[in-house]
């Protein structure tokens, strides 16, 4: 009796999913990464609107992108009267790093873990 054989275009069905979840995981690993990088926010922020990971980490970039323009125009205008605040407004630059780089880690592990300081404002963001 012969065996019966699937039909061809079942493996090329199979196939496609798999190519797709893979494209859609770099796509989301590559839109998470960029959501850390300063004004890059805006990329994620308006190409992948419908994924709620990707915008999980937008949400705490654009906290982030917000604090270091507000410290970078404290650093421009503070510092013609204030010359005392360099120090402090350049360790809040360094924190802003810091957590960057904890986000981006966070991506690239897969988790949607808060920032600290910054996960709790990311919250309220209306998008």
């Amino acid at each position: 009796m012969p065996v019966p054989t699937p039909p061809a275009n079942s493996a090329a069905s199979t196939a496609a999913p798999a190519a797709s979840t893979s494209t859609d995981e770099s796509n989301t690993l590559v839109m998470g990464i960029l959501a850390y990088l300063s004004i890059l926010v805006l990329v994620p922020l308006l190409v992948a609107k419908d994924n709620p990971t990707v915008q999980f980490h937008v949400r705490q970039g654009m906290v982030l992108f917000v604090a270091g323009v507000a410290v970078w125009m404290l650093g421009n205008f503070g510092y013609m009267f204030l010359g005392m605040l360099y120090p402090i407004l350049s360790l809040l630059n360094l924190g802003l790093l810091v957590l960057s780089i904890i986000g981006i880690i966070h991506v690239v592990k897969k988790e949607q873990k808060e920032l600290p300081l910054v996960g709790g404002l990311a919250k309220h963001l209306p998008f």
